[in-house]
């Protein structure tokens, strides 16, 4: 009888490098030292004869043969997420396919994401666990967060409370804190779709950008990523921008989050939403329905200067977020109560 099967190791590649060129070689995705094909995603050390060695299924990684896909949870234009679950543990992940149909210069993005992915290991940002290259489309294995997104939370609840605002804002923060002052990364796409929720309480930054570059490539101005809508003015006129960009489009989702309307009216057009960000006065919460904390805590977001917003770091301590801890406020009951039937998603209900 065959020897029972290793429990799998979910463990990720800690080592970090310059990203060179992008390649496609034998069914191998190839940067540097890192090798993506069927058998997964490694970072690997050049051999002494300058050829990096090839990828071997290994028993303790994770391999996309021993996961059963459940169904479709998310549809892109690049795209899909499945639910798909671990065959011999029965743990749930979700499966992110893009199909990589794109010129060579947005591959060589797409490296340079997923090497962001592997060094970014945070509570509150989306566990990344493993990429595969096969025909033609990459796979990335992440965690599975069984509430959804806030994007489809609102659907749902279409406004959330001050209270849940702020035990919400706190865990984006320091997902924030961590990419900006810990890893120096600017998000660029931060929007209710890209943060995330589970029946823990838990709320989560995801997608670092590849979705995004991936879209933005076919699009006319394929010099942007992220979604345009959420984009900060500096980032929308073509100029110069850092890690502010991000706290602007965090200022939009919370307010967005807050009055169950998009800040900004609708407009047919690119062009109309840059002159709106652009030239209009900023967006602001309406005083006469949100407490003043709440209000200067969203000005100090959705400021059009970027030198003007405050930093995550600086928001994290700002009196709007503290105002309700006395209410010891319990997202884990509100998000399986109030939310989608994802929310109350377990594995006895498969």
């Amino acid at each position: 009888m065959a020897p029972p099967r290793r429990p799998i190791k979910l463990s990720l590649p800690s080592h970090e490098s310059t990203i060179g060129k992008f390649l496609t070689q034998s069914g191998t995705f190839k940067d540097g030292d890192l090798l993506v094909n069927k058998d997964g995603l490694r970072i690997v050390s050049q051999s002494e004869g300058g050829e990096a060695p090839p990828i071997e299924p290994l028993d303790s990684q994770l391999s996309l043969d021993d996961l059963d896909v459940i169904k479709v949870i998310g549809k892109g234009s690049s795209g899909n997420v499945q639910l798909v679950r671990h065959k011999f543990t029965g743990q749930f992940f979700a499966l992110k396919v893009i199909q990589l149909t794109i010129e060579d210069s947005i591959r060589s993005q797409i490296a340079q994401e997923l090497k962001i992915n592997l060094s970014t290991q945070c509570q509150y940002v989306v566990v990344f666990y493993q990429c595969f290259y096969v025909n033609g489309a990459i796979s990335i294995v992440l965690e599975y967060m069984d509430g959804g997104s806030l994007a489809d939370f609102l659907k749902t609840v279409k406004t959330i409370p001050e209270d849940y605002l702020a035990a919400i804002c706190k865990q984006v923060l320091r997902g924030l804190i961590h990419l900006h002052h810990e890893k120096r990364i600017i998000h660029r796409d931060l929007k209710p779709s890209n943060i995330l929720i589970n029946h823990r309480g838990e709320v989560k930054i995801s997608d670092f950008g590849v979705s995004a570059i991936i879209s933005s490539s076919s699009g006319q101005r394929g010099t942007f990523t992220g979604t345009f809508n959420y984009m900060a003015p500096e980032r929308i006129s073509g100029k110069r921008h850092g890690s502010m960009s991000d706290i602007w489009s965090f200022g939009l989702v919370i307010l967005e989050c807050a009055t169950g309307n998009f800040p900004f009216p609708p407009r047919e057009s690119f062009y109309e939403l840059l002159e709106d960000v652009v030239e209009q006065p900023p967006p602001s919460a309406p005083s006469e329905h949100f407490s003043p904390e709440f209000c200067s805590f969203i000005s100090s977001c959705i400021q059009k200067d970027a030198n003007n917003r405050k930093s995550a770091q600086a928001l994290l301590d700002h009196p709007f977020l503290s105002m309700y801890d006395d209410l010891h406020v319990d997202l884990a009951s509100y998000f399986t109560t109030a939310g989608s039937p994802l929310a109350t998603f377990n594995s006895r209900q498969l």
